[in-house]
């Protein structure tokens, strides 16, 4: 049986029931979406991030991947009651307006808007385009064999808009990490969508799990294998030791890892595996905080 959330002990059905169509008790995707701006923060900066752009960006990256999430569900509910994985979201089962959801996808953009507000002229206009991304991707399930790509592109605006708030403009290493972000998640997510193919199939939606079929853990293989050449060539590009190199190849293990699992798990048991992703990430992000407490201390 699934344990019950604090969320779903909350009394009042309004706050509740929004709570949870924002994903409050499911944390992984603010993780995953949140590494990237983190790495970018890092890897712009003389010394480490500035305290006040990393408040912005956690908070700011919540916000954004609770607005994600309520946009997916506006997107597919007339999807979601037929899916074992998806009936019981709020407007699946009608226990939330169609009215209130997009009152509340307004204020979430309002507040991401204000936070916005708090960077840089360059930063603030890159927050466009990643809105954009954000509250789009639901629908390029309908139309498009491989969403996750657009989902990679999304999640990875925010080292664009993280490198911005720093520099002010975009350097070299900022697309490198923007592309490591880009295949990294359109591996993660192809595993995710390994274990959603038969309700997919079902309801039309499409994905790189679909596209590939058998050989989709080929394919997150090499989405890997593309994200770990992006990794290095940050690296290089930011001039970093055999220090971070050393810790990353840790990273590049732990996706190596993965890759094996897939092919020999059970499609259905493989939800795992997406998760721990949450630790590549921070992996990453731990190797560059080392690289540059080591510069500072040199």
């Amino acid at each position: 049986m699934k344990p019950v959330s604090w969320i779903e002990k909350i009394s009042h059905p309004i706050i509740r029931e929004s709570l949870l169509l924002m994903r409050v008790d499911r944390p992984v995707g603010t993780w995953l979406l949140l590494w990237p701006g983190l790495w970018s923060l890092t890897g712009a900066s003389s010394g480490l991030p500035d305290i006040k752009l990393m408040l912005i960006f956690i908070f700011g990256t919540f916000i954004m991947r609770s607005a994600g999430c309520v946009a997916n569900d506006l997107a597919d509910r007339n999807f979601d009651p037929h899916v074992e994985r998806t009936r019981l979201r709020p407007l699946a089962r009608k226990a939330i307006s169609i009215r209130h959801a997009v009152l509340l996808l307004i204020f979430l953009l309002i507040i991401a808007l204000l936070l916005g507000l708090q960077l840089n002229h360059n930063a603030l206009l890159l927050c466009i385009p990643g809105a954009f991304l954000a509250v789009s991707y639901p629908l390029t399930k309908r139309f498009i064999d491989a969403p996750q790509l657009y989902l990679g592109m999304s999640f990875g605006w925010s080292v664009i808009i993280a490198w911005a708030a720093v520099k002010e403009n975009v350097d070299w290493p900022a697309w490198t990490l923007f592309l490591a972000t880009v295949f990294w998640a359109t591996g993660y997510d192809t595993i995710y969508g390994m274990v959603d193919k038969k309700d997919d199939i079902k309801i039309g939606v499409r994905s790189t799990a679909l596209l590939f079929g058998d050989h989709a853990w080929k394919a997150v293989g090499i989405f890997y294998f593309i994200t770990a050449f992006f990794w290095f060539l940050s690296g290089y590009l930011l001039h970093y030791s055999l220090v971070f190199h050393t810790i990353l190849l840790i990273a590049m293990l732990h996706l190596a890892r993965q890759v094996i699992l897939i092919r020999k798990l059970p499609e259905s048991t493989l939800i795992p595996v997406f998760i721990s992703n949450t630790w590549t990430g921070g992996i990453v992000l731990l190797a560059m905080m080392i690289e540059k407490t080591i510069f500072l201390k040199g």
